[in-house]
Parts: structure tokens; C-alpha cells; sequence
């Protein structure tokens, strides 16, 4: 257990003459505050505040900060008020500490959302002071070293939330040790069987790793000793999970991941990075395609170094790392090694370059309301970018990989990209689905009048281009369903000789909005009733007397959704829209969803309800506005049965076919169609049409036929359209 002494000496060592009162104070009150709680592991609740505040003042964070770090629980986990805490400390500590607490006393539906949310408010907070984020990942740091001692499904979620948000968003921050401590921890829990094989390979290699290891750093200090450069030269491994993404990512083996081991040289200057680079390649022979100039192209994040894999005197690879003292600290430590206390601010200044991606993040999610679109846009965004582009004028755009020119004309303005209508890209036009490389240069064609196409969404990768595209696109579809509402509603209105002027008064039409849960405004009624998730009757029912209502009835036309099921003799009753019956639904092609899998409704332009799994990559493109999207669920039908493709790669093997024939019957699985295609290379690909009750029926019959010998794989595909 850490020692509150040892946090007073780190952060004196740090700041010579700060005044530590702040610290020792909120170390009593922190201490008084949790008195008598415990976490999970059974210790006293007071050793997680002592654990962050330790990991932010070797982060050489100031006292303010530090004290932060033992205060961070206090307004979430205790009866402690926020005039109270300001009372004790100031409105910049509890500014602080709310920054840091999680949204949790607010109405919302689910804990997505809840999620959603207080990433939004960090984000947000991290505005007026960046230290909120610092105390955030230090407080997620040590709830990641301490995880084991919680229940499965709970260590799961925050192992999850950690490698999608928290480990990323250090990354994005240059906070390269606290990011690769992060990602090892949650590798470790989610994928434990991965993890623990890969351990034992590499630990089998150690041996001769350190050996190596131990022979290039003597040669290497004695040729730089010899050209007069002082340098520190080490080495390491490289961590599991890095090496685990590598593996994933390039489909190869363990024996060819050529920086395996990694020797990083730390000298003065930068002309010396680059003697250095010399050196090295005059005693090992580099690898050709692996050497990266991260110093004269250094990344979005602020890291810097040079990077070369060579082959030592035995045949193994590694790769050599150079960088200065200065590139090495903000590797490490990111935004914190960028540290600039000023008093009453300390958030990112205009000019400051370490902040210019948290400068888009805080300026797109303004036009993203809808909480599920936020953090998938988030999770998107928060991927390291490595393809740098050059505008005309040499100015350098740094992209993610497989961006594409309208990426590239949204990165130099949002304008731009509206008006896109094709690029020169150096110097031959190219399609806008043209992948962008490494030393591009791009010219975007703009036409006035131009608009952006919903097919955009189908290949741009950058999360600001995607929002702007979504925002465009959900403007113009509100103002097109606002209108069509304002229509219907008035022309229904006459029949009862009212007046939409009439039925405003008093604010009647903002209570239907709000009671109909279709938003608080008119606007947010009249959209709904033009999307088609409010109907007439429900706001009609709440203007007008049940007896004038009952001697006016509807006119007697078809309803839309019977007009479309008739037209298209299509439509699904075994899954239902929540609140309403009028509709029609059917489950999308794309993915074909079957029951048991989270479904999502997205609500169409005449044809109805299309529902979706939550998984299917189309939803991303067609939920770009929040507003056609609808709570639809399975209906209990044990009758039901759907169909689903799968394919199946085997062996070519006699009676094979026959056997997979006759365990799909043992499951009752019925065949509906087969076909078979056979390779070259004596394998063979047999694609199956099989009726299934449900996800986990689906999910035996892909288990049963997976164990037979010769299967290589079976996999599930979309429905054909």
C-alpha cells in the first residue's frame, strides 16, 4: 500500500517550494469522507484515492491536481455536496471533481447512454483544464490493476470500456506508458485464452530475446561512444498486446513479427537521431519497406522518434528506435510531459498542436445528439492516424489509413467538402473512393451548389467528415419531415374545423410532443408525425373530443403501412414497433437479423420499418439521422423459423458432404438450398440456405458442424437481395 509520505516527497521532488497544504488537506477530508467503506479486494476504500494521487505526482502533475486525485470519488461515492467541497477547497478543485464523476443520478434509459454521457461531460471539461483527463485515466489505471477482484460480467464491461475508450484516448493523447499498461490489462481479461498462449511463446523466446537483447546494446554503446555521442541505449520486448494486434492484423506467425525485440537509443540532438540512423544501418543490414521518419513527419499525438527494423549477425530481426530526451518524455508521459500551469487556466491554447485532435473531438460532438452515434463516432475517432497528405501548397493533412479525397476535403473545411465533386490526386483525377498514401497530393474539385450523397457515409473513415455528412443529411431530412407533418396535421385539423394556431394555444402541442415522447418543441411533434413514428390519430385524440372524434372517422383509405405490405407482399409479425401497431416491418437483407439477436429499427421513406442487428455495419450509414430511429423487439413466437446462409469450408474428403448433411438434419436444421464449389487446392466452399428457430439454435448448429473433421470454417453470410 502506498504511503501518503511517498506522494508529499514525489510531489515536492516535482515542484521545489509549492505550497503542499492543498495535498495533506484533502488526504483528511478523503480519508474522513470514505471512513468505514471498502472495495471489492476487502481493503480500505482510502488505498484507490492514495493510488491515483501517487500515479499523478509521478506524472509530475501539481498539488492542485494531486489533491484532485484523492478527492476524485468523494461527490459520487459520498454524502458529500458540491458547496461543501467548494467550501473546503475552491470552485477550481470541484470543477475538477465533477469533470472527473461519472454521470449516474440522471434519468436516462440505459446505461449506454449513461456512459455516453459522462464521456461527453469529460470531454467537455476537459475544455477548461486538461487535468480532468489526466485524473480520469490515472483513477481507470488503477481500477484496471485491481479488476480481478470484481464479478465476470462487471470486469468484462470495464475491461471493454477500457480498450475501446480509455487505453485510445491515451494513446491520442501521446501518454504512451499509461496507454500500453492499459491495453495489456484489458487484453489480459478479454481475451484470456489468447493471452496466456501468447505469454508462454514469448516467454519461450525471452531467453534468446535477452541474449540479443544484451549484445546489440554493447556493440551499438561502443560505436556511439566512439563517434562522440552520449547516448542511453536499452531494450524490451514488445508487449503481448501489441504483438497479439500484429499477429491479428497481418495474419502471420509469431517468427515474423520483426520487432519483437526493440532497442530504443536516447541522445541529445536531433542531428544525432540521425548519425545514429547511420550507424546503425552501417552495422546491420535494414530491412527494406520498415524504416519510418517520425521526426520529420511526426504524429497527430506529438510522438517523434526514428524507427528501423534491421537483421542482426544471426538472421533475427528487431527493430531500433532513436529519438532525443525530450521526444522521449512526451512518448512516455503525452500531454503531461506538455504541462503549463497558469493560473485560473489550463486548457489547450489555439497554437498548442498537442491539442489539435481533443480541438475536433470538442467540435463535432456539438452536432451529435444522439448518444449512441456519439460514442460510435468517438470509438472511430479515437484510432491512431497514419497517412499524411500534402494540399497544392505543401500544406500536410494527417489522415487515418484508407481515407479517401473527401476525408481529405473535409480535413481542410467543412465547406470544402459540401462542395466536393471530384480530386486530383498527384495530378490524375481520381474517383472520391480513391485510397489516399503516404506522400499524396491532393487537389479537391469543388462545384458551387454541390451537396453531400448519403453514399458518402459508405466509404469516408474520418469521424469528422462522417458527422458533417450526418449533420447535412439529418438537417435537410428534418426539414423535409417537418414539412410533410405541418401538411397532414393541418389538413386533419380542418376536418374539425380547427387551425394549427388554434391548436398550439396554451402550449397544448408541446405537452402532446412531450407526452407522445416525441422531444419537447412543435418542431420535434411535426418531425415525428412526418417520419411516421407519431400517428395522427394519437395527436388527434389529445386535441379533439372523443364524440366529435367518433363522428368524424377516418377517411376510409388504406393505411400506408397495408398499402405498402399489399404493394410489396412483404412485411414481418414477428417483430413489433413499441408504441404503435401501424406499421410495417421487415428485417433487413443486409444483415437478417433472426431472433434472439438486439435489433434496431430504422424507419424508411415507403417502405416501412427496416430492422436491422445491432451488429450490422449498414446501421452505421443509415442512422445518420437520430430521428428515424425506432425501439422494436421480437415477438414471442416459438412457431417461427428464418432462414440463414452459411458457408462452409472443408476438406475435400469423401462422404463429407453427406456427414454436414446429416448433423445439420440431427439439429433440425432443414436444408433449403446447397451449393458447392470446389478449389484447386483441395478444398472446397459449400454455401447453405438453413432454417433455424432462433440465435441460439443457429448458434448449436454452427458449434456441431465446426467440431466435425475437415471443416475449416463455417461462417454466416447476409441474405441475398
Amino acid at each position: 500500500m502506498i504511503r501518503f509520505e511517498d506522494i508529499v516527497d514525489t510531489v515536492q521532488r516535482h515542484h521545489p517550494g509549492a505550497d503542499l497544504e492543498i495535498v495533506r488537506k484533502a488526504y483528511v477530508f478523503s480519508a474522513v469522507e470514505h471512513r468505514g467503506q471498502t472495495r471489492a479486494s476487502g481493503e480500505p476504500y482510502l488505498v484507490h484515492p492514495l493510488e491515483v494521487a501517487a500515479i499523478l505526482a509521478n506524472l509530475r502533475m501539481d498539488p492542485t491536481c494531486v489533491a484532485v486525485g484523492l478527492l476524485h470519488d468523494v461527490l459520487e461515492d459520498t454524502l458529500t455536496t458540491p458547496d461543501r467541497l467548494a467550501t473546503h477547497f475552491g470552485t477550481d478543485v470541484l470543477r475538477l471533481v465533477e469533470g472527473v464523476t461519472k454521470i449516474s443520478k440522471i434519468s436516462l434509459a440505459t446505461s449506454e447512454e449513461c456512459e455516453a454521457e459522462s464521456c461527453r461531460k469529460m470531454l467537455l471539461a476537459i475544455v477548461n483544464d486538461a487535468r480532468v483527463i489526466l485524473v480520469k485515466l490515472a483513477d481507470r489505471l488503477h481500477n484496471m490493476r485491481t479488476v480481478q477482484h470484481l464479478a465476470a460480467d462487471r470486469r468484462l464491461r470495464i475491461a471493454r470500456e477500457t480498450m475501446d475508450i480509455y487505453a485510445p484516448l491515451a494513446g491520442r493523447l501521446g501518454m504512451g506508458k499509461i496507454r500500453n499498461e492499459l491495453e495489456d490489462l484489458a487484453f489480459q481479461y478479454l481475451e484470456p485464452e489468447a493471452f496466456a498462449e501468447l505469454t508462454e511463446r514469448v516467454e519461450d523466446r525471452r531467453q534468446r530475446s535477452s541474449t540479443l537483447i544484451e549484445k546489440v546494446c554493447k556493440i551499438l554503446m561502443e560505436k556511439l561512444t566512439a563517434a562522440s555521442i552520449e547516448a542511453t541505449v536499452e531494450g524490451r520486448t514488445k508487449r503481448l498486446y501489441s504483438i497479439y494486434q500484429k499477429l491479428q492484423r497481418q495474419r502471420i506467425d509469431l517468427d515474423r513479427v520483426y520487432d519483437l525485440v526493440a532497442i530504443r537509443v536516447i541522445v541529445p540532438r536531433v542531428t544525432d537521431c540521425y548519425t545514429t540512423l547511420g550507424i546503425v544501418h552501417s552495422l546491420w543490414r535494414p530491412v527494406p519497406g520498415r524504416f519510418k521518419d517520425f521526426i520529420a513527419m511526426k504524429r497527430p499525438n506529438g510522438y517523434q522518434s526514428l524507427h528501423s527494423s534491421v537483421i542482426g549477425e544471426e538472421g533475427q530481426p528487431f527493430e531500433i528506435q532513436i529519438r532525443t530526451h525530450e521526444m522521449h518524455k512526451i512518448a512516455e508521459e503525452g500531454i503531461a510531459a506538455h504541462w503549463k500551469y497558469k493560473e485560473g487556466w489550463s486548457g489547450p491554447s489555439k497554437d498548442d498542436e498537442t491539442f489539435a485532435w481533443l480541438r475536433h473531438v470538442l467540435e463535432w460532438q456539438k452536432d451529435v445528439a444522439d448518444p449512441r452515434e456519439f460514442m460510435s463516432s468517438l470509438k472511430l475517432d479515437l484510432y491512431p492516424e497514419e497517412v499524411y497528405c500534402f494540399t497544392p501548397r505543401g500544406e500536410v493533412k494527417s489522415l487515418p489509413r484508407d481515407a479517401t479525397p473527401v476525408d481529405f476535403a473535409y480535413a481542410v473545411h467543412t465547406e470544402v467538402g459540401h462542395q466536393c465533386t471530384g480530386a486530383r490526386v498527384n495530378g490524375k483525377i481520381v474517383e472520391l473512393r480513391h485510397r489516399l498514401q503516404n506522400g499524396d497530393i491532393v487537389e479537391i474539385l469543388t462545384s458551387t451548389g454541390r451537396r453531400p450523397s448519403r453514399d458518402w457515409l459508405s466509404f469516408v473513415v474520418t469521424n469528422r467528415a462522417r458527422t458533417k455528412i450526418r449533420h447535412y443529411l439529418n438537417a435537410a431530412s428534418k426539414r423535409q419531415a417537418l414539412e410533410i407533418g405541418r401538411k397532414h396535421l393541418e389538413r386533419e385539423l380542418r376536418r374539425f374545423d380547427l387551425t394549427f394556431k388554434k391548436a398550439g394555444e396554451s402550449g397544448r402541442l408541446e405537452r402532446i410532443a412531450e407526452e407522445l415522447g416525441a422531444g419537447a418543441r412543435v418542431d420535434d411533434l411535426l418531425a415525428s408525425i412526418g417520419y411516421g413514428k407519431v400517428s395522427m390519430r394519437q395527436v388527434l385524440g389529445r386535441l379533439v373530443s372523443p364524440e366529435r372524434l367518433a363522428a368524424r372517422p377516418e377517411e376510409k383509405t388504406p393505411s400506408m403501412a397495408s398499402r405498402v405490405k399489399r404493394l410489396l407482399k412483404a412485411g414481418d409479425d414477428r417483430i413489433r414497433v413499441k408504441g404503435t401497431d401501424d406499421l410495417l416491418i421487415y428485417r433487413a437483407k443486409c444483415c437478417n437479423p433472426i431472433m434472439g439477436e438486439p435489433i434496431v429499427g430504422y424507419i424508411t421513406r415507403g417502405r416501412g420499418v427496416s430492422v436491422h442487428s445491432e451488429q450490422c455495419p449498414n446501421i452505421v450509414n443509415l442512422l445518420y439521422d437520430p430521428g428515424r430511429r425506432v425501439e422494436v423487439e421480437w415477438e414471442q413466437n416459438e412457431a417461427s423459423a428464418y432462414d440463414v446462409q452459411l458457408t462452409v469450408t472443408i476438406e475435400e474428403r469423401p462422404n463429407l458432404l453427406a456427414g454436414i448433411t446429416a448433423r445439420l438434419a440431427d439439429m433440425n436444421a432443414e436444408i433449403r438450398t446447397a451449393e458447392a464449389q470446389i478449389f484447386d487446392d483441395r478444398t472446397a466452399a459449400i454455401d447453405l440456405t438453413v432454417s433455424v428457430q432462433n440465435l441460439k439454435h443457429l448458434e448449436r448448429v454452427i458449434e456441431s458442424v465446426k467440431r466435425m473433421g475437415g471443416v475449416i470454417t463455417i461462417e454466416r453470410q447476409a441474405a441475398t437481395r
